[in-house]
């Protein structure tokens, strides 16, 4: 026997893991991936509810309408610390009694909270869904536009903080993807 064997799902899909000659099933293939068109259909509708900061920022940045108003769903005190030049203020609380009053329904809108570890943006992405807006989340929310070096507003002021260099590349004009 090899130093690896494979098992084999039914009808010659992809393996469902693979096996060493120790008997270790291999973590990330003990699930088979799904076949190309499912996996296709996945990420296109991934992408259909989800855009980055980078994304966000570029059409920010590009000047003129970018075709979507950002909303900051945090509370007032976190919008005060900081939030992105642009947003709307609309905490995911107060979706339901003043989105009418603050959007447009032929307007996409794009929801950010803090960051990844919070679903505050996707509760209020929820809600405004459930209103019957056109609505895409920002991975990364708050945390990762300060991170990736995006200029951002407090009551203070217009503060740029150093980009991180595990989440952006400092030396280029993008990150490639």
């Amino acid at each position: 026997m090899s130093a690896t064997a494979t098992v084999t799902a039914t009808a010659g899909v992809i393996a469902a893991a693979t096996v060493t000659a120790a008997g270790h099933v291999n973590p990330v293939l003990r699930v088979a991936p799904a076949p190309p068109a499912e996996a296709a259909a996945y990420f296109r509708a991934s992408l259909a509810f989800h855009s980055d900061v980078s994304d966000v920022a570029d059409a920010l940045a590009a000047g003129g309408d970018p075709g979507f108003v950002l909303v900051d769903c945090r509370s007032t005190e976190s919008w005060d610390q900081g939030h992105v030049p642009g947003a709307v203020h609309l905490p995911t609380a107060l979706v339901p009694e003043r989105a009418g009053e603050l959007l447009d329904p032929a307007v996409p809108v794009v929801t950010y909270c803090w960051g990844p570890a919070c679903n505050g943006a996707t509760r209020a992405a929820l809600a405004l869904a459930e209103l019957g807006y056109s609505v895409k989340e920002m991975l990364g929310g708050f945390e990762y536009w300060v991170r990736e070096g995006f200029e951002f507003e407090t009551w203070q002021g217009t503060e740029r903080p150093a980009a991180d260099p595990l989440t952006v590349a400092v030396d280029a004009a993008d990150c490639g993807c």
